[in-house]
């Protein structure tokens, strides 16, 4: 269990009363210094106030303060919106004593509702009271909406006889999809490193990790990554091998965070992978992973603990790929259930019945038409799904 932020940086989290249900709602990330900053944001043409400001002021590459409140997306909301997220950030900025520039501004929960900034305006002074190291689980929390727990991780990597490290909370339970999957994700490193190099790292991993997930097919308006990084370890990254080497822990922990959130689906009680190999292309092997992943009929069948192998051939086959049925193998973890597109029996199915009760397990899925591979992390619908989202906003 993560205790601590990244060396440099601060967090806390308190109860501002924006959401109903009285639990922290208001979080807040402080590096002791200016730090380098880069962005990932949803592809949604429909966007909230705090990421359009955001996405201004990422041009500056530089950021100190991340303030985010949960229960209201400040979406939808016109000029208002974007003058309460102004707010946000300037009421932040002033009471940690910095640049209103240097603060940036998220905001996730009910789309539509115009924010209550009075509320935020007076929990900030209690907020920025409660900075501390340790404070990182209490801002994880404050970000929740329907997840059933906060997502942590932390990895530390090392080049020569120095040690960084990277630290990351994310939120997601539902609306996930990738583009980037309601999620938001705010990541810590004490590297110092340019903004171009740090922008190319963050891409990279979320298009391994948070573009590799869904839940539900749905995009949402707020989805944002934002990595500050702040230099305090003293490890500079310039040549390859050394970004490789941070590479490589980004990618592990932006990916640990991205499965807790499928793992945390709304309703969920499965976490699967879906792996596609031997396709033409590695852009095909996606699309039918991606395709299989986000089908009703196929997630249902996970719930039911139904091994529907139909379900799955008839995901792969509406892909809008080039493929050969009669060649397609098809596995749950590792037993055979499909050999060239026909079913193994009785047996097998018995099989790949006790499979899908384990609350982890892989469909993997051999097209044997060439080197294509790509997986994608899904989980099941169950009746909960329905019952959180049919009254959410109530």
């Amino acid at each position: 269990m993560e205790k601590a932020m990244c060396p440099g940086f601060k967090a806390a989290g308190v109860i501002a009363g924006i959401k109903k249900n009285g639990e922290k709602d208001l979080g807040l990330i402080y590096s002791e210094a200016p730090a380098k900053v880069a962005g990932v944001f949803t592809k949604n043409i429909v966007q909230a106030a705090p990421v359009l400001l955001n996405k201004e002021r990422i041009k500056s590459g530089v950021c100190q303060a991340i303030i985010v409140n949960s229960g209201n997306a400040n979406c939808c909301t016109g000029n208002r919106g974007l003058t309460d997220a102004k707010s946000m950030a300037r009421l932040a900025a002033s009471k940690l004593d910095i640049s209103e520039d240097l603060v940036f501004v998220s905001s996730t929960g009910v789309i539509g509702q115009p924010l209550p900034i009075e509320k935020i305006e007076a929990a900030i002074p209690e907020l920025v009271k409660s900075l501390l190291p340790e404070g990182v689980r209490d801002c994880a929390r404050a970000i929740m909406t329907t997840d059933t727990f906060p997502k942590v991780f932390s990895r530390k990597g090392r080049l020569k006889d120095k040690t960084f490290t990277v630290t990351g909370i994310a939120k997601g339970s539902g609306m996930i999809c990738p583009d980037m999957a309601t999620m938001l994700c705010f990541v810590c490193t004490d590297v110092d490193v340019g903004q171009t190099l740090l922008k190319d790292a963050l891409f990279t991993a979320t298009e391994r990790s948070f573009n590799r997930i869904t839940v539900d097919g749905d995009t949402s308006t707020n989805d944002m990554v934002l990595i500050m990084a702040n230099g305090r370890s003293e490890v500079t990254l310039e040549r390859a091998e050394q970004i490789n080497t941070f590479q490589e822990v980004l990618d592990g922990v932006l990916r640990n965070l991205a499965k807790q959130v499928v793992k945390d689906g709304e309703g969920a009680t499965k976490l699967v992978e879906i792996a596609v190999k031997g396709a033409l292309t590695r852009k095909d092997a996606y699309k039918i992973a991606q395709t299989v992943a986000n089908s009703n009929l196929v997630k249902t069948a996970f719930f039911g603990e139904d091994a529907n192998w139909g379900r799955i051939l008839g995901a792969t086959g509406r892909a809008g790929v080039s493929i050969d049925p009669a060649k397609i193998d098809v596995y749950f973890d590792d037993v055979l259930m499909v050999k060239n597109g026909m079913g193994c029996g009785d047996a097998a199915e018995e099989q790949a019945t006790k499979v899908l009760k384990s609350q982890e397990f892989t469909i993997s899925i051999d097209l044997k038409m060439g080197t294509g591979y790509e997986s994608v992390f899904t989980c099941d619908f169950s009746l909960d799904y329905v019952k959180i989202n049919a009254d959410y906003r109530s």
